[in-house]
């Protein structure tokens, strides 16, 4: 069957991890029922499943761990359309931490699918037990085995009220259980019992996963096949916008685009890359123009590299990244390590916007260079490098990036003002 969800024939996880089989099935099943791209959010959150995102053409949705849930619920709710399905990924470790959330949500009957991923034990952090593991299943941090039997999920959210569940062995072709849980209204859930290929097989060799769940007294059936009432969100026309009116930014200038610009900051985390974005995009919209921002940081977030996905458009924006930007802009070595690819496969019609102290790339794309860390520091450089694109692009005018930062707190360093004053034409700065 020719993939219609799934963009790469080589998914991420370990083999012979039962996470393919479940994601493959998520694929088959979805066609069975006839769901288009634009018909699915899938909710994930942090394990091993979650990293499966990116592997998926529909919307996504990735979320703190054991939240995917609850996530889901908001989603449910605020999307209120019974015809769009909301899947949710979670293990059993994620479950765990978000077990309330599984139930309020089976209670309610928000419109969602959960898909349990219950390979027994936390296989992204090393193996430790969950509160599924059932009673004389190893792991890494448990070797001598687990002492009692692991929640009855399936039991707790059937007695919550959820319409559909069943527990299922992860084997071959499970696409017709899923498939019969996707096209439920309401709230319901498929656990799918997997083995960890990592943990879980050299904790326990020879085991096989049909004889375990066998052993440990698990059963294999379907826990709730009713009707039930599908969450609905009253909605209300009476209510006063949430947006402060002071937060408005009124139109003052004027803009020379006639279509998107994409942008692509890369520097140094705790330089202001992102603040230089947010100065940016304010500037735009001060020439009545739409704008998006879309950091990327690592977890550290003080060191590393700092990046930000922009786009000024003069039309509503409907996705807010940035994979084939027009500019790049580049500030130190870890933003231009972070931008080294899109810097590999740049054309000739990208800008590169560039530190002349760092070490010039091989690249197509036209190139300027500045100074901009040597003479106005590393914290300032990326909105020196910000003036100077508009100096060269002429998208907007430099007046408008101009107000916003001398509305900001960069504006309090005196000698930074009237250097880029000095740079840039700045009335107040010369």
């Amino acid at each position: 069957m020719e993939t219609k969800f799934i963009n790469t024939n080589t998914l991420p996880f370990c083999k012979g991890c039962g996470h393919t089989t479940v994601s493959q099935n998520t694929e088959t099943a979805l066609q069975k029922i006839g769901l288009g791209l634009l018909d699915v959010i899938l909710v994930t959150d942090i394990g091993c499943h979650g990293i499966i995102d990116k592997a998926f053409d529909t919307h996504t949705v990735h979320g703190l761990h054991g939240r995917s849930v609850a996530l889901a619920s908001g989603v449910s709710a605020g999307v209120n359309n019974p015809d769009k399905k909301v899947i949710v990924y979670i293990g059993d470790g994620g479950a765990t931490i978000g077990m309330q959330h599984l139930l309020d949500a089976a209670h309610n009957g928000y419109n969602m699918t959960v898909v349990v991923h219950n390979n027994m034990l936390y296989g992204m952090t090393g193996g430790q037990p969950s509160e599924f593991t059932p009673e004389g299943f190893k792991t890494p941090t448990l070797p001598q085995g687990a002492t009692h039997q692991g929640y009855d999920i399936c039991g707790l959210v059937a007695t919550a009220g959820a319409s559909y569940v069943s527990r299922i062995t992860g084997l071959g072709d499970i696409s017709d259980q899923l498939a019969e849980a996707f096209s439920r209204k309401g709230f319901s859930l498929v656990e799918v019992m997997e083995i960890c290929p990592s943990y879980g097989v050299k904790s326990n060799p020879g085991m096989k996963l049909k004889t375990l769940i066998k052993e440990a007294g698990i059963e294999i059936r379907v826990y709730a096949d009713k009707e039930q009432k599908a969450f609905e969100t009253q909605e209300r026309e009476d209510l006063p916008s949430l947006f402060d009116p002071k937060l408005e930014i009124e139109k003052e200038f004027s803009h020379k685009l006639d279509k998107d610009v994409r942008i692509f900051l890369s520097g140094t985390a705790g330089e202001g890359v992102q603040s230089a974005a947010e100065m940016l995009i304010r500037a735009g919209m001060r020439c009545g123009l739409h704008g998006t921002k879309k950091g990327s940081y690592p977890v550290t977030v003080g060191v590393g590299f700092s990046a930000s996905h922009l786009i000024l458009s003069p039309e509503s924006i409907l996705y807010t990244g940035a994979p084939k930007p027009d500019v790049i802009m580049v500030t130190s070595e870890d933003g231009l390590k972070f931008a080294q690819k899109l810097i590999d496969n740049a054309g000739e019609e990208v800008l590169l916007i560039i530190d002349s102290m760092l070490e010039m790339p091989d690249t197509k794309a036209r190139i300027i260079t500045h100074h901009f860390r040597e003479h106005f520091g590393g914290r300032n450089a990326m909105i020196t490098a910000m003036f100077e694109y508009l100096r060269q692009a002429d998208v907007i005018p430099t007046e408008a990036l101009e107000k916003q930062f001398m509305g900001s707190k960069m504006a309090a360093n005196e000698k930074l003002v009237r250097l880029i004053g000095e740079e840039f034409g700045f009335s107040r700065g010369q």
